[in-house]
């Protein structure tokens, strides 16, 4: 089984080194299906609307991470678990950690709680690898800013949210060790890469 998730604070590239790693193990043969999270199946799209829709500015943060939970869940049953038991490789951009950090760390639900709900959500199933793309928060919003377009509501939080977000996943990293790897988004992107990739190929014993 090969299920890699990928987790950063908002513009740390993480959804581009997801795409260059399916690229790179498509070329090694394997079935790669790439996802993102909130999303993946059309009820999950409802949901991550939703949740991103700026006029909904007054969710009440447990709302949100239930909703997370319901897309995470939908997702997780219907193509994670029979992907997986196809025997395909899958990449998640996004997975249970996100809740963890975002709704757990930086809107203070609590970790512990936040945790438990997610083993519910996903049935129990966890990535085998995790990397997690690093970025300083001054660099996310610069990127931000250059984006040229108006940001979601997740994005629109600002510099204290998100190095909450970034400390909580600095956390889950000292917690989970064997499956959090960390790489710094703000190497070169093909730095970055290659560094994903000897975290994969160590991983997987590809050749």
């Amino acid at each position: 089984m090969m299920f890699i998730s990928f987790e950063g604070i908002d513009f740390s590239g993480k959804s581009t080194q997801c795409q260059l790693l399916q690229r790179f193990l498509e070329s090694k043969g394997f079935d790669v299906l790439l996802l993102r999270e909130p999303g993946g199946t059309k009820i999950s799209e409802k949901i991550r609307d939703l949740l991103l829709d700026k006029e909904n500015d007054n969710m009440r943060a447990l709302t949100e991470f239930l909703l997370y939970s319901a897309s995470r869940a939908q997702l997780v049953d219907e193509v994670i678990k029979p992907a997986l038991m196809k025997g395909q490789a899958v990449i998640c951009d996004r997975y249970a950690d996100s809740s963890t950090a975002y709704q757990g760390c930086a809107r203070d639900l609590g970790v512990e709680m936040v945790e438990r709900i997610n083993r519910i959500a996903t049935y129990n199933i966890s990535p085998d690898l995790t990397i997690f793309v690093d970025i300083p928060v001054v660099l996310a919003l610069e990127r931000l800013k250059n984006k040229g377009k108006l940001s979601d509501r997740i994005e629109a939080e600002g510099s204290r949210f998100f190095e909450l977000v970034r400390q909580g996943y600095l956390q889950i990293a000292t917690r989970h060790k064997s499956r959090f790897k960390v790489v710094d988004g703000a190497d070169d992107i093909n730095i970055v890469e290659r560094k994903i990739r000897e975290f994969v190929v160590e991983r997987f014993k590809i050749k």
